[in-house]
C-alpha cells in the first residue's frame, strides 16, 4: 500500500461551527485546529475592503470563518505547505460553498514571491509554529510536528513573508505563546513592523496568561494599544461572554 493510499485512508471528523452552519473536516489523528485559530479570526480587526491572506492555513478554518462572517468582501487567500492539509482545506472550501470567496495555495510561504506580487495584500494572518526545535517532545505525527515546532518556518519567516506581501501601512496579526512575547516583538521590529494592538489571553480570570494576540503595522509609527484582558473561560468554568461572542454569527 502506497503512502498516498495511507493518507487517503486516514479517518476524518466533521466539526461544526456557528450552530452547524459551517462544517470543517479534519483528520482525526493529524493536526487539528484549536482555540488559537478561533481567537485569531475573532480578535483581528478586519475591514470589508481588506485583501487578506492566511499564512499556514491548515485545514482552512480561518479563511472559512472570515468568509462565513463576511468580514471582507475581497477574495481570501490561504497558503499551506503540507499537501494533505492543503487538499483538505480546498475540500472544506468547496463543501461549504466558498469556492468563489477563498483560494487555497499549496506552497511554502518562504517562497511566496513565486505566487504573489509584492504589496498585494492589506492584512496577513498567521497562527505560526511556536516551539523551538529541541524544546519539548516533537510529535511523531508529521502534521502536528510541522504545525507546532519551527521545523519548516519560524516567526521571522512569517514576518519576512508579510513584509513582502503587505502594502505600506498593511497589517499582520498573529496568535503566539505569552512566554515568547519578547521574541515576537523583537522579530516584528527587526522586519519593519510596529506593534499596534496587543491582547493578552488568559485561560480564566485567576490563571496566568497563555497566549497573546498581536497586530502590527508595516512601516507604522510608535503607539501600542494594550487591550483589556481576554478570558477564555469564566468563573463558572464555561466559555466567557467574550469567547462566546467569537462563535456568534
Amino acid at each position: 500500500m502506497t503512502s498516498k493510499t495511507l493518507q487517503e485512508k486516514r479517518p476524518q471528523t466533521s466539526d461544526a461551527l456557528f450552530g452547524g452552519r459551517l462544517i470543517v473536516r479534519q483528520e482525526q489523528k493529524g493536526y487539528r485546529f484549536s482555540l488559537d485559530a478561533v481567537l485569531l479570526a475573532g480578535l483581528t480587526s478586519i475591514r470589508k475592503e481588506d485583501r487578506v491572506i492566511d499564512l499556514g492555513a491548515g485545514c482552512g478554518v480561518i479563511p472559512l470563518v472570515l468568509a462565513y462572517r463576511t468580514r471582507t468582501e475581497r477574495k481570501i487567500a490561504g497558503v499551506e505547505i503540507q499537501p494533505e492539509l492543503a487538499k483538505l482545506a480546498k475540500k472544506n472550501v468547496n463543501e461549504n460553498g466558498f469556492s468563489e470567496r477563498i483560494e487555497i495555495h499549496q506552497m511554502d510561504f518562504r517562497e511566496i514571491s513565486s505566487a504573489f506580487k509584492a504589496g498585494s495584500f492589506d492584512l496577513a494572518l498567521s497562527n505560526p509554529p511556536y516551539r523551538k526545535p529541541g524544546t519539548g517532545r516533537i510529535n511523531l505525527d508529521t502534521q502536528k510536528a510541522i504545525a507546532r515546532h519551527e521545523l519548516t518556518a519560524t516567526i521571522a519567516d512569517v514576518f519576512e513573508a508579510a513584509r513582502y506581501l503587505l502594502r505600506v501601512g498593511g497589517r499582520v496579526a498573529l496568535v503566539y505563546p505569552a512566554t515568547r512575547l519578547a521574541n515576537l516583538l523583537r522579530s516584528a521590529l527587526d522586519h519593519g513592523f510596529s506593534p499596534k494592538r496587543l491582547t493578552i489571553v488568559y485561560p480564566h480570570p485567576h490563571g496566568s496568561s497563555r497566549l497573546v494576540h498581536l497586530e502590527c503595522r508595516k512601516s507604522g509609527g510608535e503607539g501600542l494599544k494594550v487591550e483589556k484582558p481576554f478570558y477564555i473561560y469564566g468563573e463558572n468554568g464555561h466559555y466567557s461572554a467574550a469567547m462566546q461572542e467569537l462563535y456568534n454569527d
